[in-house]
């Protein structure tokens, strides 16, 4: 991770206020965006996706536009090990770093974020309120 970005792409969970919230006590500033080439991909025995590359598709997301370190580093934290941090084009024309899934465990549909609130968000908010403090001691806080 590039220390001083502050722009992260974020296409499944954390476009949830909520799980900001839960997270990182507060909910950064947000631009609607959307990274060509890739897809939230359904991920198996997980309620979160993984972004993979689809060259037909364009991933729909957010920025978060200005995340402090301490708030990378509770992402990272928080983030799978299996995630790679990558730096991904967006249709803007700019570009993003984002939590990317490498490979296995990939479903043939696309993740459903109506599906996941309406199942799993307040649950999964809530698992994150719990792990937020030790988040954040990993986090150096």
């Amino acid at each position: 991770m590039s220390p001083d970005a502050t722009v992260l792409f974020v296409y499944g969970t954390l476009q949830f206020d909520a799980v900001l919230q839960a997270l990182l006590g507060r909910v950064p500033k947000r631009a609607p965006a959307s990274a060509p080439g890739w897809r939230a991909a359904a991920l198996e025995g997980r309620v979160y996706p993984g972004l993979i590359a689809a060259p037909d598709a364009a991933a729909p997301g957010l920025l978060l536009t200005d995340l402090s370190r301490r708030e990378w580093a509770i992402l990272d934290a928080f983030e799978d090990d299996r995630y790679d941090l990558r730096e991904v084009e967006l249709t803007s024309g700019g570009r993003g770093l984002a939590y990317v899934w490498p490979d296995g465990d990939v479903r043939d549909e696309d993740w459903n974020a109506d599906q996941f609130t309406t199942r799993h968000l307040q649950e999964y908010a809530a698992r994150c309120a719990r792990i937020a403090p030790r988040l954040a001691a990993e986090a150096g806080q």
